[in-house]
């Protein structure tokens, strides 16, 4: 199994719309800055047929420490979540059968 990593979407937007390498970085750039920013703000970003990113609260709570067992407070903080589309859902499993 491998990590479809930020080289490799740029070399695949490449590929696909026929742009340079600086062109292919720049739109992956905005892309994911117009996403960071829209998340900071507090909004969902939805991508029809992929998937819908949240930004959601995690209270304070307390945990253990994986190693000691010792009791730890977790701060409060926010946390981004995916929940993939039924589009992409099917995709994938479709995919995951086929081989």
């Amino acid at each position: 199994m491998s990590t479809f990593t930020r080289i490799g979407i740029m070399a695949e937007v490449r590929e696909r719309l026929g742009l340079s390498k600086g062109e292919a970085r720049d739109f992956l750039n905005v892309v994911l800055e117009c996403v960071t920013d829209t998340l900071v703000r507090g909004e969902d970003v939805m991508i029809s047929g992929f998937g819908k990113f949240q930004v959601r609260a995690k209270l304070q709570r307390e945990g253990r420490h994986f190693q000691t067992g010792e009791k730890v407070i977790i701060k409060e903080r926010k946390v981004v979540t995916f929940k993939a589309s039924n589009k992409l859902r099917k995709a994938v499993n479709i995919r995951k059968e086929n081989n």
